[in-house]
């Protein structure tokens, strides 16, 4: 248990500080959000970090402060976390594509334009086949086999 507070204090009374703006409260959240997770640790069921379960008790235990001081909500909190959120995937999604492309030159040139066609131009194997005077079966193996050297350069380059 006391590891966990270890590895974890930071984390949520640096949240808590972001969101109430009071460092002495985010410290008598942080201990009441460790209470009541070593009360609870039963109820962790390992589908999000630990850090983001003990952080949403925390951002709980400070909307029950809120509630009892008779004081409002900060509603763009949940707004202003979820934008960090979906923009740090956006972020990812677009390195990851890069990277994909970039590896997507080194195929042959028939595999790289069936992949092209395929991803990009959101064609179907048939259509990929008429285009390049091959069957359907043709785009489809060429598309698998470039998607499986892309696999195979991805998980030697880590």
């Amino acid at each position: 248990m006391e590891e966990l507070y270890e590895q974890n204090a930071k984390i949520v009374f640096h949240f808590l500080c972001s969101i109430c703006h009071d460092e002495n409260l985010a410290e008598e959240l942080t201990q009441e959000t460790f209470l009541q997770a070593f009360q609870s640790l039963e109820r962790y069921d390992g589908s999000c970090k630990i850090s983001t379960w003990l952080c949403q008790i925390a951002k709980h235990l400070y909307y029950q402060y809120l509630r009892k001081h008779n004081r409002e909500f900060p509603i763009e909190i949940e707004e202003q976390m979820q934008a960090k959120v979906d923009t740090e995937r956006q972020v990812l999604s677009k390195l990851e594509l890069m990277d994909v492309l970039k590896e997507m030159q080194k195929l042959p040139d028939k595999m790289r334009e069936v992949m092209y066609l395929r991803i990009s131009g959101d064609l179907s194997f048939k259509e990929i086949g008429e285009i390049m005077g091959k069957s359907e079966n043709w785009a489809r193996v060429n598309f698998y086999r470039g998607k499986e050297k892309l696999l195979e350069r991805k998980g030697k380059n880590g």
